[in-house]
């Protein structure tokens, strides 16, 4: 089967088309072809090199943390997929999703409508479950809150940004400027260009909850400590508020302020989160946004990250590899 791999680490370009062995999958595992998958922030990072020393994988290594396809084999422990149902999720060990086909975990994958596009779903998996564990399970989302969502117009962004509204919140997010009508069409009550406001002066009240997911330069992913939107995030949350960081892996060791709790939020496969998220989707209280789609080949993968690496964009960029 056809597979696009990082044989080395390096710019988009070191994507390479190759012909790779079918997945065996295992008893509990389901074999899916996949139509489309997506880009996120942690592919960028692992194709890069630059968490090669923590994160090391074995190259060849295929990128690609979520997709949509069919159902072709199952395992004989699957209970709930049979071959033919449309499906999206995140790949075993949360890699291999740009090939034709890809093992998958039962519990990592979800039944999509008959209504929705493989393209829309392939973007959601990674980015819906990390919003929706981040507000839901971490956050604790009361009615009511005030939070501030920073890169409200990203991947992860787009899709909190109208969870929180859902869920009763007083929404603030950070964007540019000309995301900013985007951002409040998803439902944010305030928008703060960051790129030229202070967003420490902006706010008004302090917020119970921030999301954040920047990272900014005096956080590298190598040190993976918190950096300045973090820091600077602590001074409009209110005591005992509650600070979620998508970046800053050390965070949780940071010391106690005014009994602000800290917490590194990785988003984990888990089947009833994602029949939620559908379910959100399919009352249409929740949209994912394409800002690009590209072909499964390798030059269509190199463009597809050099869009998402080079111009900030609204939502999320995915790679075609069959309509259906």
């Amino acid at each position: 089967m056809k597979a696009i791999v990082l044989k080395e680490y390096g710019i988009p370009a070191v994507l390479q088309e190759q012909e790779i062995d079918v997945p065996v999958i295992t008893e509990t595992q389901v074999l899916v072809e996949m139509y489309a998958a997506s880009i996120n922030p942690a592919d960028s990072v692992l194709r890069s090199g630059a968490v090669k020393d923590i994160l090391p994988v074995q190259l060849p290594y295929v990128l690609g943390a979520d997709l949509a396809g069919v159902v072709i084999e199952v395992g004989s422990k699957v209970t709930h997929l049979k071959p033919g149902d449309r499906v999206m999720g995140i790949p075993t060990n949360n890699g291999g999703a740009y090939a034709d086909y890809v093992a998958m975990e039962e519990n990592a994958l979800a039944i999509i409508q008959p209504d929705m596009s493989f393209n829309e779903a392939a973007a959601l998996p990674t980015v819906g479950l990390t919003a929706w564990q981040s507000l839901f399970r971490y956050g604790k989302l009361q009615p009511g809150q005030r939070i501030l969502i920073h890169a409200g117009a990203g991947g992860v962004g787009h899709i909190a940004v109208q969870l929180a509204k859902q869920a009763g919140e007083y929404v603030i997010a950070t964007a540019r400027e000309f995301n900013h009508e985007f951002v409040r069409q998803l439902g944010a009550d305030e928008v703060i260009d960051y790129t030229t406001t202070d967003f420490t002066k902006a706010i008004s009240s302090p917020v119970d909850i921030v999301l954040d997911m920047v990272m900014d330069r005096s956080a590298t992913v190598l040190d993976a400590k918190i950096g300045e939107t973090g820091r600077k995030s602590y001074s409009v949350l209110k005591d005992g508020g509650k600070l979620i960081s998508l970046v800053a892996m050390e965070i949780n060791e940071h010391p106690q302020i005014r009994g602000i709790e800290a917490q590194f939020v990785h988003a984990e496969p888990n089947h009833d989160d994602l029949v939620s998220i559908l379910q959100n989707v399919h009352e249409q209280k929740l949209k994912v946004h394409l800002s690009g789609i590209f072909p499964f080949t390798s030059q269509g993968l190199a463009e597809a990250y050099r869009r998402c690496e080079t111009n900030p964009k609204m939502g999320k960029v995915v790679i075609q590899r069959k309509q259906g």
